[in-house]
């Protein structure tokens, strides 16, 4: 496409329901055109996105056809992807900045960085990501992520709803042979993921296939929300579970019984083709940084080595002494008073301790933010289908008009990962002060919708480790305990740093990473070894935790060096209603407020 196309497309983006989130409403001039280049980018990313548009809350009005389908997950939609994120840089890298203000300027070059960084898996290496290589595996594929998403994400509250709902019924089963298909022409050319995940990924296709048709938690979602809607909608489910989606996932579970069969026993991505290229892409993405391996691997030795040295003393204090920190941690998660029972009613009991957690920090915030978000955060527990593979907790954002709230995720397979000493570092990295609030804070601040919805993993991730010191800082860890909690949460994210470069670049086995995971940090075997799977098939992205961090920590001190006695930590944090950036940007963001207070 060209310009002219590429901004005419955009001229109707007012049906996207942008009115309540208009970008800078009173820009003109070159501001104005950028914001225009903005909302066609954007929409003609939610026009090939209809999960996009239904998490985000856009898909209604003009464009409530988008509530009935999901994306297409072919190579031919992959090159669309990539043609479009080509004429989308072309249009934005028209506009000179020369005369943009001083936040157009920013917003140009954050929208420019995430774009180019688009680009790089498709055009080199013919991905959709390098972060995340593989189509199909124990945290990736529709299967794994349709009906999570079609549950809690796909809100029915009339009719209409419950028919998009169907219709999205259907297309889970084309989607999941084009996946299919795509899987198969990957593993042909050596894109597969490790044997051992494949096992994960036949057990969580069971766990989805197991039910009857009519007993589907793709069924009973929409049953039970819409036993106040008029509709045979229990037998419709049904009929395109059994001769739809079911047969589509006996055909992929062949194909991956298949591949399993003769499945490579390698962890890292080293051993596919452009292994190593793909995971320097992997770690560049994750980080934002021109970090190497090498570099990364080291970062983390020595963060190891401090935050240990830091426990020591406070398990000590508690009279802890015997055998390495990470013995008397293990020692400690196994205490009788420190686990929650392993039943329903303990999994209940855990969750209100939560919410208890969330609303003790929750009043602590004034006193280092200032309008805090009122935005609405569920807890719940990782729905059972998807919990051998999932993570061990992760935050899904809310819809921007306020139809659906945040979700923090907790998986709660084994209690026996959560010792209660643990819990509310949990709490304070998904909730507040973590990503719930730096994601609500910046998705209701003024400015464009591309940029309230970017993301970068090692700004966010980075965001949500300081949040936990942040806590600290206000006195939210209630015993020394849960100080060592929080503190084992940095150690479990730097060993993060030392395991995925070992695993991609140093070719640890499975085993290997999982061993150092266990002495180092401290966690059952069980949750260290799915964390460890987990690192196999995203490289890089649990790089971007400490790493981010670090610089947070970095942009902070650098602030107060600047500003010295005017330096207000209110107005440091205000740096997120900018939207997420890369590090480098962020590092320099905080400079310039710093410079403006001194």
């Amino acid at each position: 496409m060209d310009r002219r196309s590429f901004l005419h497309t955009g001229s109707a983006a007012a049906a996207l329901s942008l009115a309540p989130y208009a970008a800078r409403a009173a820009a003109s001039g070159d501001d104005a055109k950028l914001n225009a280049a903005f909302d066609a980018a954007f929409r003609a990313g939610i026009l090939a996105s209809p999960e996009a548009a239904t998490q985000l809350g856009l898909d209604k009005g003009a464009d409530a056809g988008l509530k009935h389908k999901l994306s297409d997950r072919t190579a031919a939609a992959r090159k669309r992807n990539l043609e479009r994120t080509r004429w989308a840089i072309g249009a934005i890298e028209a506009i000179d900045p020369a005369g943009l203000s001083a936040q157009s300027k920013l917003d140009r070059e954050v929208v420019l960085y995430s774009l180019n960084g688009r680009t790089v898996a498709p055009e080199k290496f013919g991905l959709d990501s390098a972060v995340r290589p593989f189509t199909i595996f124990q945290q990736g594929g529709a299967y794994f992520s349709t009906p999570d998403f079609l549950n809690s994400a796909h809100t029915v509250t009339n009719a209409e709803d419950a028919e998009a709902y169907l219709d999205r019924l259907s297309a889970f089963a084309t989607v999941l042979d084009q996946e299919t298909h795509e899987q198969e022409a990957d593993a042909a050319g050596g894109v597969v993921a490790p044997g051992f995940c494949l096992e994960l990924t036949l057990g969580q296709m069971e766990a989805l296939r197991k039910p009857a048709a009519g007993d589907s938690g793709l069924t009973r979602s929409l049953v039970r929300r819409t036993k106040d809607i008029p509709g045979d909608w229990e037998a419709r489910a049904t009929k395109i579970v059994a001769e739809k989606v079911y047969p589509a996932l006996d055909r992929q579970y062949a194909l991956i019984q298949k591949l399993r069969a003769k499945g490579r026993t390698s962890a890292g991505v080293w051993d596919i083709p452009q292994g190593e290229a793909i995971y320097a892409a992997a770690l560049e993405s994750s980080t934002t940084t021109k970090f190497t391996a090498a570099e990364v691997h080291e970062m983390g030795l020595e963060q190891v080595a401090s935050i240990t040295a830091e426990l020591d003393s406070i398990l000590k204090a508690q009279g802890m002494t015997q055998g390495s920190v990470a013995e008397r941690l293990t020692a400690l998660n196994v205490k009788p008073e420190q686990v929650y029972p392993d039943t329903a009613e303990g999994r209940v009991e855990l969750i209100a301790s939560l919410n208890r957690d969330l609303e003790r920090v929750t009043g602590l915030l004034p006193k280092a933010f200032l309008n805090v978000t009122k935005a609405p955060l569920e807890i719940r527990a990782v729905p059972v289908e998807i919990q051998d593979g999932a993570s061990n907790g992760y935050y899904r954002r809310a819809a921007l008009d306020g139809s659906r709230p945040a979700i923090y995720f907790i998986n709660l397979k084994s209690v026996g990962d959560w010792p209660k000493y643990t819990l509310p570092s949990l709490t304070y990295h998904e909730g507040h002060p973590g990503h719930h609030l730096q994601i609500s804070t910046s998705q209701e601040a003024e400015g464009p919708l591309i940029r309230k919805t970017t993301f970068f993993g090692a700004y966010s991730e980075g965001w949500a480790l300081y949040a936990e010191q942040v806590a600290d800082e206000l006195g939210a860890y209630q015993s020394p305990l849960e100080r060592a909690g929080y503190l084992q949460s940095f150690l479990f994210r730097a060993a993060r740093l030392v395991i995925d470069t070992g695993i991609h670049t140093k070719r640890w086995s499975r085993e290997q990473a999982t061993d150092y995971m266990v002495r180092t940090v401290g966690f059952a075997r069980p949750r260290s070894q799915r964390e460890v799977e987990r690192y196999c098939t995203a490289p890089g992205q649990a790089c971007s935790y400490k790493i981010g961090h670090i610089s947070w920590v970095r942009a902070r001190e650098k602030a107060q060096r600047i500003a010295g006695g005017k330096f207000d930590l209110k107005q440091f944090h205000e740096v997120i209603r900018a939207g997420a950036v890369p590090l480098t940007i962020l590092e320099r963001l905080v400079e310039e407020r710093a410079r403006s207070w001194a």
